[in-house]
């Protein structure tokens, strides 16, 4: 396959910009083996069948985005894309030329911070400070926004690009279809007999990478930290035993299950690495039912929904949501997507 087939032309106006005025209040495109259904995002729960367990991504986004200079006095921008310790990171630095390994930056007018060295595309930071940099970064940081929101961030990002749900700091990125929910829903799915469960997988500032090789098979995927509890994967094996369908919140939710389902030992609680790239061929284990925004072109993520809807069924209902004005990306309108169906001739 090549990188080209996944491309697509969006109008420069249905970016989303800013959040809907408040959560739930998105347009729903529900695709069914490649028969669209519009609709409102305040119809989820009608899509959803008692016995169902809805996984979610309980990541939350840190204020990973620093501003500053080096020695040379030259401007720096850190993108922190792991935190390692209580001291130390790695992360995106943009200068005009890249700080060497022993020297130092200031960030926020506040942090000193050391640069231990090079780990690939990433630099090595040490911040020099006794408290810890969660702390740190909550105090001087800013909240990263995608690249292809054109604002600031603003108290209303603060809010708003961070689930009702998020508990486990670490992600330099939300995971977006989880916005769509406030916890009024929440309870309704629950009130319903919706199994809700959640997975924490920290989503890393290469979800936005569009790929860049020609061909798909020689992209590498960049690697994200994840961890699934006992009690979502007991939830899982009892609906499956039962006829119930597992439905994931989010391609982040997806990549963290079927990330264990083909791991050694096969798909049981743990914490792990994951760099699986899902592309179309690849056999989904876990996840029935997927809930996720429109993605960019180019990306691996619009290779994974290709990868679970069907290429050709994905790429009419994105021309579908170009042509009927539906938001895109991050702030965007939601998709459901239920696994395409593959029969053996």
């Amino acid at each position: 396959m090549r990188t080209n087939d996944f491309d697509f032309d969006l109008p420069e106006n249905l970016i989303a910009q800013h959040p809907p005025s408040s959560r739930g209040q998105s347009r729903l495109l529900h695709m069914n083996n490649g028969v669209l259904d519009d609709g409102q995002f305040a119809d989820f729960p009608q899509k959803m069948q008692s016995g169902d367990v809805l996984v979610l991504n309980d990541t939350r986004v840190i204020k990973a985005r620093l501003f500053g200079l080096k020695q040379s006095g030259g401007k720096v921008e850190v993108l922190i894309e792991r935190i390692l310790n209580e001291h130390e990171a790695l992360a995106q630095v943009r200068a005009s030329k890249s700080p060497i390994a022993g020297s130092f930056l200031r960030l926020a007018d506040a942090l000193d911070v050391k640069v231990l060295g090079r780990e690939g595309e990433f630099f090595h930071l040490l911040f020099l400070s006794d408290a810890p940099l969660l702390m740190l970064l909550e105090r001087h940081g800013n909240l990263p926004l995608p690249p292809y929101i054109s604002h600031a961030a603003e108290k209303e990002d603060e809010a708003r690009y961070q689930t009702v749900f998020a508990r486990e700091a670490g992600a330099v990125a939300a995971p977006t279809a989880g916005l769509h929910f406030d916890n009024a829903m929440l309870q309704v799915l629950a009130a319903k007999g919706v199994k809700i469960c959640y997975v924490t997988l920290h989503v890393g500032a290469g979800t936005f990478q569009p790929v860049r090789a020609e061909y798909v098979h020689e992209h590498v995927m960049h690697s994200e930290r994840y961890e699934i509890p006992e009690s979502t994967v007991d939830a899982i094996r009892t609906a499956q035993a039962a006829g119930g369908r597992v439905v994931a919140v989010g391609t982040t939710s997806l990549r963290a299950l079927e990330s264990a389902a083909v791991s050694e030992g096969g798909f049981r609680a743990g914490s792990s690495e994951t760099r699986i790239f899902i592309t179309p061929g690849f056999k989904f284990r876990v996840v029935d039912v997927l809930l996720t925004n429109f993605h960019l072109p180019k990306s691996t993520l619009l290779m994974l929904v290709s990868a679970f809807g069907g290429v050709d069924e994905i790429r009419a209902a994105y021309q579908h949501a170009i042509k009927h004005a539906y938001r895109f990306f991050s702030y965007g309108d939601a998709m459901l997507i239920e696994r395409k169906i593959v029969t053996s001739s």
